[in-house]
């Protein structure tokens, strides 16, 4: 399971400044570490080849011109009683023969280094006891006299040294053999102290990164906080542009957008107005018209009819009265839409029953029973307490466009809780194709973009909803499993306080 990493910006802040701290932190300990530890290491062995270069430069004149076994066994007991606080071990080997002392383990590839006797050559090298450092220094007899040469190796490649001028190779190599326990418990300390100070720091780092991530993170929380106001509608939001670095260049990008958003909502409702005010007025405006010419064209129609006219003046007479039906029906549904959108439309609130309102819509519509239309209602006839004339407008639209663009009969099922009303009114045709089914409460929206005249006035359904809207319900779209549309409209049968009338 992974570990949860953290969420929020401030904590990453925090902790990749953690992590940058942690990691200078180890960094510099670590080359602290590397420096100290080459330093005391070096010391120590340039300190333990000079000593014993000066112990044998002493003893080694005692020597005899063939020393035997047992001269050379006294002079690494010499040499080893002379090594004070170092502790050492040597041994001598003559020749690349056998080691005579008590430096016992000397490694064959030292030993191999010293053969030619001519330079004095050291490693380090870890033991079953602990680390150790090794010292292979050859032993030259000079002129008049007997000592060592006077080179000194570095690592396990020395250099020749530079002895007397009738310096020659004796043959004989004397090896020590040294703990280096002391300066590993020294190069422990170093660690314990560097992790000492690392770990107080780590925590320090927390305090400065807090400061950080906050004077980082208030430009973001005043953006996000003004980002939301302006998603809440308050377009006016702007903040103060502090400094000079990429939050204030960030801040004054969102005032300037602000306000080009301020600018343009403004426009748009300016626009908006204006249209629902020109629907409104030519609404209005037509509406006496629109009321003369049906007078008329009713008048006419009696005559078409009664064969009173000729057959083309008849036909003429019914496709103009036809036509300016459609028209006063469009007109309005306009006037009702404009008043919706104007927020000026009211409820009239009234206790009515269920099946008094769905059957005269039927009545008034001339819709048949079972013919055309299925009623599927409550037994007990609930009363509801809705506006009777646009609950009949909704249920007008919902059949008719289920009428027209579906297939009979249709079903209205009623339903009712003590909260809820339920209607649903269902076709039997071949329902709404999936790419319609978002837009079929769109104003004037057609499925067919070829059919460019319609029965409806094409704003029904969005009337429908609109009064579904006013009485704080809801009104939805879908398709049954077995074919056919469904319309639902629920509606609460309590509505909230302040909508009594």
């Amino acid at each position: 399971m992974k570990p949860a990493l953290p969420r929020g910006l401030r904590p990453r802040l925090v902790v990749a400044f953690v992590l940058v701290a942690a990691l200078s932190s180890l960094v510099t300990a670590a080359l602290t570490f590397r420096q100290a530890r080459s330093a005391i290491l070096d010391r120590t062995q340039n300190s333990a080849v000079h000593d014993l270069r000066l112990q044998i430069d002493s003893l080694a004149p005692n020597l005899p011109p063939d020393p035997t076994d047992t001269d050379l066994r006294t002079f690494a007991r010499q040499l080893d009683r002379a090594s004070g606080s170092r502790a050492w071990h040597t041994a001598v080997s003559r020749d690349g023969g056998p080691l005579i002392g008590t430096a016992a383990d000397i490694g064959g590839a030292l030993r191999e280094a010293t053969r030619s006797g001519d330079a004095t050559f050291y490693e380090r090298v870890e033991h079953a006891e602990g680390p150790r450092l090794l010292i292979g220094m050859p032993i030259d007899y000079a002129a008049g006299h007997r000592g060592t040469g006077g080179g000194g190796g570095s690592g396990r490649g020395g250099e020749a040294g530079s002895g007397a001028a009738a310096a020659k190779p004796s043959g004989l190599v004397a090896y020590a053999a040294m703990s280096l326990k002391g300066e590993r418990a020294d190069i422990s300390a170093l660690i314990t102290a560097a992790w000492a100070g690392a770990v107080p720091a780590l925590a320090f780092a927390v305090v400065p990164a807090l400061f950080a991530a906050r004077r980082v993170l208030r430009p973001v929380r005043q953006l996000r906080t003004a980002a939301e106001k302006i998603t809440s509608g308050a377009l006016g939001t702007r903040l103060d542009v502090a400094g000079k670095d990429e939050l204030a260049s960030l801040t004054g990008t969102f005032n300037t957008m602000a306000a080009t958003l301020e600018q343009d909502a403004a426009e748009l409702r300016r626009m908006e107005a204006n249209a629902r005010r020109f629907a409104a007025d030519v609404s209005h405006e037509l509406r006496t018209p629109l009321a003369a010419m049906a007078a008329v064209t009713d008048a006419l129609d009696e005559d078409a009819r009664s064969e009173a006219l000729p057959p083309d003046t008849a036909d003429a007479v019914l496709l103009i009265s036809d036509e300016t039906r459609k028209l006063t029906a469009m007109v309005e549904d306009l006037m009702e839409i404009s008043r919706f959108d104007a927020g000026a439309a009211e409820l009239r609130l009234d206790d009515v029953s269920l099946g008094t309102v769905v059957h005269k819509t039927l009545q008034l519509r001339g819709w048949r029973e079972p013919d055309e239309v299925i009623t599927e209602l409550p037994q007990e006839d609930p009363r509801i307490r809705v506006d009777a004339r646009r609950i009949d407008v909704v249920l007008a639209n919902l059949i008719g466009n289920a009428l027209r663009h579906g297939a009979a009969p249709v079903t209205v099922r009623a339903t009712a809780t003590p909260e809820t009303l339920v209607i649903d009114v269902a076709d039997n045709g071949p329902g709404i194709p999936d790419e319609v089914l978002p837009h079929v409460f769109d104003r004037f929206y057609k499925a067919d973009a070829a059919r460019t005249r319609s029965e409806g006035s094409g704003l029904g359904l969005a009337i429908a909803r609109e009064n579904a809207r006013l009485h704080h319900g809801t009104l939805v779209a879908a398709n049954l499993p077995g074919g056919g549309a469904v319309f639902t409209l629920t509606v609460p049968r309590t509505l909230p306080q302040g909508d009594q009338p």
